[in-house]
Parts: C-alpha cells; structure tokens; sequence
C-alpha cells in the first residue's frame, strides 16, 4: 500500500483543490520507447490512448507497434499489484495508479472475453487473475461449472420476448399482467406510452439499458412520455455492447465410488516447520480433534512435546478413536499448537485460568472428505490462524474457518499427512436406506417444545431417536432437535437419518433456518433446508438475506446447496441479485471469505452481465464518496481545519465534473427502484461524529422534485445494526398494530435538538418535561394533534419492549427521534444484547428501557390524571411482549446464523442467552408478564437517571 502522506496528496488531487486538472504520466511502449506527456485527469483511458498515439507518431519505431485496438494500457495499482486496464471507458482519476505510469501491452485474443474479466474484476473488489493463480481444484471446478451454467442462462434470455425478459428481469417490481401494455417495439423503436410510478418507471429503464447491453451493435430509437424525458437521454447515450462467449471446459469427472473400510481407525501424522514468535523456543504440543459440527466426535488426540529452534516433528501418528467407515461426510479436524509453559518460566497469573498455562495458540481446521467425498489422503499444508476466541473447550475452534491464512508469509505452517487406507479413492458412500422402531412417549412433547438454546441431556437424545417417526408424523418442526440426537460416529445412524429425511414433511422457511446453523453440518440436511427454502417469497428472502450471507461461512465447499441457491433467486430477481451484490462485496476484505464470495459474486456476474454497468456506477459513486469522507478525516485530524473550511472543501470536491458524472443518474444501492438524479451539493453536509459520516442530497425527478437524503459512513461495521433492524421489521410485521415507525428521517429531529431549542441553557433542557409535547403542538393542530400523540404512544410502546428485549445501549437524546407526525424510533444500535456503556467501571445506564416523563407527559396529553391514557399505553406495552415472545424461537435463530460474522456483541451463544432471559422463555405467559411488569415499574421509577444522563450527554455536545 502506498505511504500515508501520498494518500493525503492523492486525495487532496481527488479533491480538485489542488487546481491541477493535468497530470505527468510515463509511457512505456512495446517497442522501448518511453514518452512522458501530460493528459487531462479526467480522461477515459480510451482517450489518453488516443493522445498517446498521436504522439507516438513522432517518435521512431511507431511503424512496430501495429493497430491501435491491438494494445492496451497496464499498470500497478492501489493493491500494488499488476492491472491489465481492459475497460477503457474508465477514467484515470477512477483508476488512480499506484505511480503515473502506464505501459501499453499487447492485447491477447478473447478481446471481449478479457474485457467483461476486467469488469468483473474492478466490480467484484478482487481481479479474476488472483482467481486464475489459485492452485485450488475445488475452485477450478465451480468457476468452471457456473461459468457454464451463467452462459447458458444468458443464451436463454437472448431468445426470449421483450415481455418474458421483463417479467424474468423485474417480476417483483412491475405487474406480470401489465408488461405488455409498458412497452412497444417495432422496427427499431422503442415506445413508451403511459406515465408510470417511480418503480415502474425505474424498471423500464433498467430493461431498455438491458435491451442494448445485449446487443453487439445497438440501433434503438427512443420515444419517451415527459416523466421519463431528462433520464432517458442520459441512460442511453452511455451505454455499450457486450458480446457472448462461448462454454469452458467441464468439471472434471468425480473419482468412482468406493466404500470405506470398516475397520481402521483414523490418523493422522503432524509436523510443524515455521514458528513464528515466541512459539520458536519453548516446547510445543500439537491437539487435533475431530468434530461434527460443535459435537466432538471422539477423545482428542495430543502430540508428545517437541523442543526445537527451527523445525517441530513429533514422530507421532495421532490416532483417533472412530472408525473411518463411521466418519460423518461433514468431520472436520480441529488443530491447535500450544506451548506448556510449565516447561518454561513461570508466567504470571492472568484472567483467563484456562489459557494460563499455554501461550499464543495458532489454531486451524481442515475437513476430513474434500468437496466432491473422497477422504482426503496425504500431505497437506495448512496455515494457521493467530487470533484465538476465548471460552473455547479442548483449545480447538470447531467454529472457525476451513479456509487456511492466505497470508502465508507471517502464518505459522502446519504440516500433516493422512494415511493411504487403499489402493483406490475412498469416498463417502452413497445414500443409504434404513429405518427404526416407532413409539410414543408423553414427555416427547415437553421436549419438542424447548428453545434452540435449551440442551438436550443424553436419555432425553435416545428418548428422541427411537421416537424418530413419532417426530415426523407429530413435531415435523422439530427436526434440529432430532438431529442433535443422532450419534454421528455411526454410520447405521447417518444412513437411517438419510432415509428419514427422504419422507420428513417439508418445514416453513423459518422453521428450516435453523438448520443452516453450524450445529447442522450435514449435507443432506443442509439440502433439505434449502428446498424449505424455496418456498420464500423474494420480498421474504430479502429479509432473510444478511443471515444466509453469513452461514455461507459455515459451507465447507464453494459447491454447495445454499450457493446455488442464493445464485439462482439472484439471477432471476434483478432485486435480490443487488442486495446479495452488496452483502458480498462489503466483505470481500476479510481473508476468510474473500474467495468464496469472489467466485459467487464472478457467477453472479456472468450470469447477469446487463447488471455490471449498474452496479459498476454504484461502485465508483461510493469510491468517490468515500474519497470526500477521507478529506474530511484528514483535513479534521492532521490539519486542524476549520469546519467552515473542510464543509467548503467538500463542496468543491462534489462539484469537480468527474464527482458529478459519477454521483448522478444513479440507482441508490440502498435501494435500486430509487434513482438518484443529481447532488444537491448546496444542501451537502459532514456530521461531527467520530467518523465524519456525510449528509449527501440528492435531487430525484421522478418523485416530482422531492429530495433523497443518503448517509454515508465509511469505516464502521454496520452489520450489528443491520441486525437490529431486520429484528425491528420482524417485529412489526408479527403485530398487528403495526408499532413500528419505518426508518425515516424526513421531519424528524431527535430529543436532545427539540430540548435544546426549548430551554435557554443545555443543562437544564434534559429536565423541561414539556419540550416535546409543545414541539408536536406547534407541528400538529386539531385532530392531527390528537392522531400524532396515538402513533408516539403505539411507537412508544414498540420501541420500549424492543429496547428492553434486545438490550440495546447507549440510549441518549441523540439516538432517539421524532417525526412530526408523531412517529418516535431508536437509530444507531452500537450496542445490544445488554451491553449498555460505563464510565469509570460504573454502568450510566440503569434502566432495561427508556420511559421518560417528558414522554409518559406527551402520551397523557398533557394531563397528569389522565390515568385512562397511560393505561392504555400500559396495555399496548403488554400485548407487544407477548407477540415478541412467540417469535423468540425465531429471533434466537437469527442471532445464532450471526455468530461468525466477527460482530464485537455477538460472540458466543452465551450472548444470546440474554435474548433467552428477557423473552422469558420456558416459563408460562403469566409468569413472563410478572418479569415484564416488574421491568416496567423499574424503568418509569429510575426514569429520573435516564434524565441525569441526557443532561450530561447534552452539556458534552452542545452544538
């Protein structure tokens, strides 16, 4: 990466503040000829190469190069690594070179080929040449198979008519029955007729840009209705052709299959030749187990210890006490190194008991069969992981990723070696049929109707087993617990459960997420949860979407049901395809996943090459906004610049004609049914926050000259309060009172700004009571006064029981808001699962939620005895638990497929348990009433310390 102090610089030019529109850049020629020459920052590389020819005529040698189209520019980029610059409609201040030098290069064959790779390289966040170099066969395989699969999808769509692409493109955002009536064409002519609504409208865009993205030489007149008129033009002008390409090579054949020996045990021989650190010169163990999901299928195996200053080989097999015709298809081994630091210096005591008496535990994990069965046979290298969870049984990270360190050079290397059991491939045997006894038990019930954290005690798994049939005629939906019963390390049982699955009554997709938990490692049951799956609507898929992103973490093998899945709905609704685009991509950072969401997001794109041009626009309007966020940061942190000054530099920045090209016309990524016409620069903002968020404008035509407000934050996770919110829309859509507000922002002002202008000095404004009933009199009069009150007490009611299930923190003034319409809701939720925030070791949130009584003042009207109201609201608190509680089930799932995605909160199931503990789960609906009550007299007495706070909070941000 470049040095910090040429990241201000490129940024300040980025700005356009350094009044340099041209920049110097070297030019390597094929022919050993080196011309520097100065060219506009603004230009398409198409046009710089241009520039550079009608130069190059001047100099000798010109006659070698040959056709221009021939060639190409390179150059070393951002990552500091070689970057083939095949679409040359990008501009060279989007490209932004590692150094001003660019060489021209020799096209190779394939033009288009490489040129839709260049793409969907520059889309992705990863270049396809990174995948090329993988010396994987698994990763070969699946970009060979959705590469075929991807092109054929793109053959079929090219044979259809314009309506039966319209409703495969956009069934979710125009009615079917209406296709025919949008759109005419006829000898050339395109034809629109009616005026339509925003999302239609966007639509059709949407699916005439496609109409000429798949057409080597469009040649398309367009007549437009007047609501359409400015956008059209602008569209279509800038877009170009696409050619098809031709089917790679097959998958390779899977070996034949081969039944597993029946009794040798697994081993396996560990060797460890790089330390790193401290590790280097102490002894060292090796602990290795073996595990079906969190499930340890046998003893752990331990290696003798090993004193060395370069290479550890223990000269132990390590054997493990299952027979490998038992071995689950899902085994994993779990590896971790560690050193007995009773062999060396006593160390001092520390919090951790377990750990004390070990340091520093890289730690890795490998599966037993590798993706297409066949167990694995040997020598493998593997490179460990550093960070090491806490809490964690045996030292091992069952949880933890497959995928070993990519970053190799710093990686402590593992090396084992499995044992050859035959002549031939061993490979996991094939579905097998069998079948147990059938009874019936009372107690079955009780059972069945536990939590998915509730733990299953061994009579009561036996007790399940031999019930199996009893549980698929009775408790369908109890089919986790069922195979939380199965004992793994029998192959009798795997096979009888393979069976039992082939009748098992399909489950509602809620119910068959949970078993994309890791607890269910097993293909055929992570199979059947996705053909559950199928039965979702997109609108309920979307609302799933940020969980089956994550559990992809669980997936062994890029192969795999879920995979396709995702890529399937992907590509046959324009809408999900964009949000899994961006569920993706925001995580193509983390080494763990980078390869396996690169080769999704490559099929993706194959299969849905109209879509690149869209989100590619997406992609560089967030680069640029992104840019402005890192002047800002540094202009506030290393130049002490005044506010006034940086606002002003922003707004230069957004002016600068590349910024304005990028940012308009442009399809929200928040949401693609919204167009983003132009920045309303002059209404641009930064927020003073910790990261310098920005307050960006946008002007839309289609909503009749209404503005979009957009936030952008760059730097921080988001995902926790993605997961809060997708939580908040589960809830409102359980109650029928509908006691969430939607997430907006137009007309609203939080608590601490209303008190604020309400009180003449900010440390007694958190204590004026009457602030915020006089701020919904002066928006509201008459009956509208009387209606804004009845949605802040439903809105009151909803967040006050979400607040306190969720455990969400930090619940000052600023984080809770108001419409003018009365409508109350939370935004940012940093803190959940009952981590609320202390100073000095003492915690200044005491509440289990917010009740004021300047809010209890507002929902009373006004009149302190007025008791019927408060009652009411009372009521509304109650019924809203009750619903919540019926869906725990669901929101526990939720939670536990979050648990790998790195969350700060979310670590272990015993953050969860909080969720457990304030739904009150297991005890009766009175006797979770009775905990409620007593949160709710608790949060209305010790509501005076939420004021104390408030105070403190506005006295520390005045402004």
């Amino acid at each position: 990466m470049p040095p910090a102090k040429t990241d201000q610089l490129d940024l300040w030019a980025e700005s356009g503040l350094d009044g340099d529109d041209q920049v110097m850049v070297d030019f390597l020629l094929p022919t050993g000829i080196y011309i520097q020459m100065e060219v506009p920052r603004e230009s398409t590389i198409q046009h710089i190469k241009l520039l550079l020819w009608k130069e190059a005529q001047t100099y000798p040698l010109f006659s070698l190069l040959g056709e221009m189209e021939g060639h190409m520019f390179e150059c070393v980029n951002q990552a500091a690594v070689h970057e083939e610059l095949e679409d040359e409609t990008r501009r060279l201040c989007d490209v932004r070179p590692f150094l001003p030098v660019l060489k021209l290069i020799t096209r190779n064959c394939g033009r288009a080929e490489r040129i839709l790779d260049s793409k969907i390289g520059v889309l992705i966040g990863k270049g396809l040449h990174e995948l090329d170099a993988l010396q994987d066969q698994q990763v070969k395989d699946f970009r060979s198979k959705m590469k075929r699969i991807s092109e054929e999808k793109m053959q079929r769509m090219q044979l259809m008519s314009w309506g039966e692409w319209l409703r495969s493109c956009y069934s979710t955002q125009l009615e079917t029955e209406s296709v025919e009536n949008l759109i005419d064409k006829h000898e050339g002519v395109i034809k629109i007729t009616m005026h339509y609504d925003q999302s239609q409208v966007c639509s059709v865009i949407l699916y005439i840009r496609d109409c000429l993205l798949a057409n080597e030489s469009p040649h398309l007149t367009l007549v437009h209705c007047d609501v359409v008129k400015a956008i059209f033009e602008k569209e279509i002008c800038t877009i170009g052709s696409v050619l098809a390409r031709k089917a790679s090579n097959p998958p390779l054949p899977l070996p034949p299959k081969k039944r597993t020996p029946t009794v040798r045990t697994l081993s396996v021989f560990p060797a460890l030749q790089l330390i790193k650190g401290a590790l280097s010169f102490v002894p060292l163990a090796v602990r290795a187990g073996l595990f079906h999901g969190t499930e340890l299928l046998c003893k752990t195996a331990v290696s003798s210890e090993s004193s060395s200053r370069s290479e550890h080989v223990w000269n132990k097999t390590l054997e493990f006490d299952i027979a490998v015709c038992d071995l689950p298809r899902m085994a994993r081994l779990c590896f971790a190194i560690y050193a007995v630091m009773d062999k060396v210096k006593k160390q001092r005591s520390t919090k951790n008991t377990h750990l004390n008496k070990y340091q520093t535990i890289p730690w890795v994990n490998t599966m037993v069969f590798d993706y297409r069965g066949q167990l694995k046979t040997g020598d493998i290298i593997l490179h460990c992981w550093s960070s090491f969870p806490d809490e964690l049984e045996e030292m091992l990270n069952p949880i933890g990723t497959i995928q070993t360190n990519p970053y190799t050079e710093n990686a402590t290397e593992l090396h084992i070696s499995f044992p050859e059991y035959s002549t031939q491939p061993v490979v996991f045997p094939a579905f097998d049929k069998g079948r147990g006894g059938k009874k019936f038990y009372i107690e079955l019930k009780e059972i069945m109707e536990r939590d998915p954290l509730s733990q299953l005690c061994e009579n009561e798994k036996d007790l399940i087993w031999t019930l199996r049939y009893d549980c698929r005629e009775n408790f369908p939906q109890s089919l986790p617990k069922l195979l939380l019963s199965v004992k793994w390390s029998k192959h009798e049982d795997m096979a009888q459960l393979q069976a039992l699955l082939q009748i098992w009554p399909k489950l509602s997709p809620r119910d068959a997420l949970e078993l994309l938990d890791f607890n269910y490692p097993d293909q055929y049951v992570r199979e059947f949860a996705v053909n559950c799956l199928r039965d979702m609507s997109d609108d309920e898929l979307l609302q799933y979407l940020l969980q089956l992103v994550q559990v992809l973490r669980y997936e062994p093998y890029y192969d795999c049901a879920l995979s396709r899945f995702l890529l399937e709905r992907a590509q046959s609704s324009r809408k999900i395809g964009h949000f899994l685009f961006w569920h993706l991509r925001s995580e193509m950072y983390m080494p763990a996943v980078s390869v396996h969401f690169a080769l999704i997001l490559e099929a993706y794109c194959r299969g849905c090459i109209p879509h690149i041009e869209v989100l590619k626009k997406q992609v560089e309007a967030l680069s640029k906004l992104k840019a402005v966020n890192e002047l800002i940061k540094l202009g506030t942190i290393k130049t002490k610049t005044k506010q006034a000054h940086l606002k002003e530099a922003m707004m230069t920045c957004l002016r600068q004609t590349g910024f304005i090209e990028t940012l308009s016309n442009l399809h929200s990524p928040l949401n693609p049914n919204i167009l983003l016409a132009g920045v309303h620069v002059e209404r641009c903002k930064y927020m003073d926050s910790k990261m310098k968020p920005l307050w960006i404008v946008y002007h839309n035509k289609l909503l009749g000259g209404d503005t979009v407000g957009i936030i952008f934050k760059n730097g921080d996770d988001l995902r926790q309060d993605m997961l809060t919110l997708q939580i908040f829309r589960v809830d409102g859509s359980a109650m029928e009172g509908n006691l969430f507000t939607q997430f907006v922002v137009s007309s609203a002002d939080t608590i601490a700004n209303i008190q604020k202008t309400s009180s003449n000095m900010a440390a007694a404004a958190a204590f004026n009571k009457d602030a915020l009933l006089n701020w919904l009199k002066d928006k509201n009069s008459g009956d509208a006064l009387d209606k804004a009150i009845e949605e802040f007490t439903l809105s009151c009611a909803g967040y006050c029981v979400a607040t306190y299930v969720l455990g969400i923190g930090d619940r000052h003034s600023d984080n809770i808001m108001v419409r003018s319409t009365g409508q109350l809701f939370h935004i940012d939720f940093g803190h959940i699962l009952g981590n609320f925030k202390s100073k000095f070791g003492i915690k200044r949130e005491r509440v289990p939620f917010i009740l004021t009584h300047d809010f209890i003042h507002v929902i009373q009207q006004g009149k302190t005895g007025n008791t019927e109201k408060f009652g009411n609201f009372r009521q509304y608190c109650e019924e809203a638990y009750l619903i919540l509680r019926k869906n725990g089930n669901l929101f526990i799932t939720l939670f536990a497929l979050m648990l790998t995605a790195g969350l700060p909160e979310l670590t272990s199931v015993k953050d969860i348990q909080y969720l457990k503990d304030s739904l009150a789960l297991g005890k009766t609906d009175e006797e979770a009433l009775k905990q409620f009550r007593q949160k709710f007299d608790e949060a209305l007495r010790e509501s005076w310390t939420t004021k104390v706070n408030w105070m403190a909070h506005i006295v520390a941000h005045p402004s």
